[in-house]
């Protein structure tokens, strides 16, 4: 079993930042990708940005490419997700999940583990 904890959302101002974190505990994640998604009041969850389990791959929805940066650190079990240049259109609760059959690659209905959710809050 894995645990995922989400940390890190909040309030900001439209052009600002934040830094998610996720940490994961039970069974070792290193060897499994990882990723964020996020759902928007109304919406489907979708995916947001992916790493495999090395970290040398990484995968990003095209309405966050060049603003997030994803990126984890297996010895402190942990997954992070930079956003920088949040607009109003970021507002979610964003979840950590976990592919435990894939190394490569974590998509919404690949996940098997996944975290409750933080809630970031863009104002405009």
């Amino acid at each position: 079993q894995v645990q995922l904890v989400e940390s890190g959302g909040g309030l900001v101002p439209a052009g600002g930042s934040l830094r998610l974190s996720c940490a994961a505990s039970g069974r070792t994640v290193s060897n499994y990708a990882m990723g964020w998604f996020r759902q928007a009041p109304g919406k489907e969850r979708e995916f947001v940005a992916a790493v495999s389990w090395t970290g040398d791959s990484t995968y990003y929805a095209d309405s966050v490419t060049g603003r997030f940066t994803i990126s984890r650190d297996n010895e402190k079990k942990a997954l992070y997700l930079q956003m920088n240049s949040l607009k109003s259109e970021d507002t979610a609760v964003y979840y950590c999940a976990l592919d435990s059959h894939s190394g490569v690659i974590v998509t919404t209905t690949s996940a098997d583990y996944w975290g409750q959710g933080t809630q970031v809050t863009v104002s405009s």
